[in-house]
């Protein structure tokens, strides 16, 4: 059977990201508001990048298109948008995806 068979169908849905996300682990400042308005600071941890994207750990009440501000350790803020929620099944935890909206990405500045 080739690689082709064995690849579930696309739904409409899916999204690819535009450039490749590449596997991290460090920690970054989150803040935002929930969706009923609370402001929140926390940490999370980013555990894929993008050139402009990425995907984030964290137990934070977000929306999808709630607009957060992230602090790396390099580099200054940056600010993003959520564009996915979800579980990750391998330990439960929640994930989040984000866009950013500095047109140099993660190295704006």
């Amino acid at each position: 059977m080739s690689e082709e068979q064995n690849r579930a169908p696309e739904s409409p849905r899916t999204r690819r990201a535009r450039s490749p996300r590449v596997p991290v682990e460090f920690s970054i400042e989150l803040e935002g508001q929930t969706p009923a308005g609370e402001p929140f600071r926390v940490e999370a941890k980013a555990v894929k990048v993008s050139r402009g994207g990425g995907t984030l750990k964290t137990e934070a009440e977000l929306a999808v298109g709630a607009v957060i501000r992230l602090t790396p350790p390099f580099g200054r803020a940056i600010q993003a948008e959520v564009n996915g929620i979800w579980r990750d099944e391998a330990d439960g935890g929640q994930r989040i995806g984000i866009k950013l909206l500095e047109p140099n990405g993660w190295f704006a500045g």
